[in-house]
């Protein structure tokens, strides 16, 4: 029993509300230097992280808030529909760490850290508002608890990086998450995922490093080389996403278990 309570508690922490004037009004103050929405696939967090930006910009009278993805995926181009990136749903608002590398490199966390260093920084030298929103949690950490890469990354200073992030969990029901997984998967296959896998073969990209980004890259590839057969490409690909998302709530309480604080909302 204990067990099984301790995963109950893991999968559905208690959730708040959010009131953004309040969030609005500690940034201002220094008390906080970086919002951060994070959650786990599916969960609505970009949706959110937006709807946020734009209460804030209401709240200033004018256009503040910009957002930096923390997806490892999302940074590669040509890469749209396998990695969620519905660019229309920021609706304006300025967004970074997308589409910067070609599809097909070797993009890492240290490199992260440096680019993350550099949006951030950026977005405060004009006076805006940064909200960090993504679900690769390595990203994230290494984007908001100081962690020194100064031996791969020689360049960045600890000290550049945000102190004091106001961390937002974006949480919806198991059965909800997983209903929204499987509608989207659906809808991403009738958008085109397979041809978009067939265009970056097309263009060179080795099957193998398409493989290695994993989830909808790694199967749809497998499916469009011949390795597997069209239902079994669906079954392996919706179950690996499944569990991808059920690993990222892992993550993001092992934070907390790490003394992070983590504002949980629903959405």
């Amino acid at each position: 029993m204990p067990k099984l309570k301790f995963t109950i508690m893991a999968e559905i922490p208690e959730p708040e509300v959010i009131n953004a004037g309040s969030l609005l009004s500690a940034y201002r103050s220094g008390a906080i230097d970086l919002i951060c929405v994070l959650g786990p696939t599916a969960s609505g967090k970009t949706k959110y992280a937006v709807s946020l930006a734009k209460e804030f910009n209401s709240l200033c009278g004018q256009p503040l808030a910009e957002i930096i993805s923390a997806d490892s995926r999302q940074v590669y181009e040509g890469m749209d529909i396998g990695t969620g990136k519905d660019l229309a749903e920021y609706d304006g608002i300025p967004y970074h760490l997308i589409d910067i590398r070609p599809a097909g490199d070797k993009y890492n966390v240290y490199q992260y850290q440096a680019d993350f260093v550099k949006a951030y920084q950026d977005i405060r030298s004009r006076g805006e508002i940064p909200i960090l929103c993504g679900g690769t949690g390595l990203y994230i950490e290494a984007a908001t608890c100081g962690y020194d890469f100064k031996k791969e990354a020689p360049d960045i200073d600890p000290g550049s990086l945000p102190s004091k992030t106001y961390y937002i969990g974006t949480l919806v029901e198991r059965d909800v998450r997983n209903a929204r997984i499987d509608a989207r998967l659906k809808a991403r296959l009738e958008e085109g995922m397979v041809d978009e896998v067939r265009k970056l073969l097309d263009d060179g990209i080795p099957a193998e490093d398409l493989i290695y980004y994993g989830l909808e890259y790694k199967f749809v590839t497998q499916y469009v080389i011949g390795e597997l057969s069209y239902d079994e490409m669906v079954t392996l690909l919706g179950n690996a996403i499944h569990q991808f998302a059920k690993r990222q709530m892992t993550w993001f309480r092992g934070m907390e278990r790490d003394g992070i604080t983590i504002h949980w909302t629903r959405v």
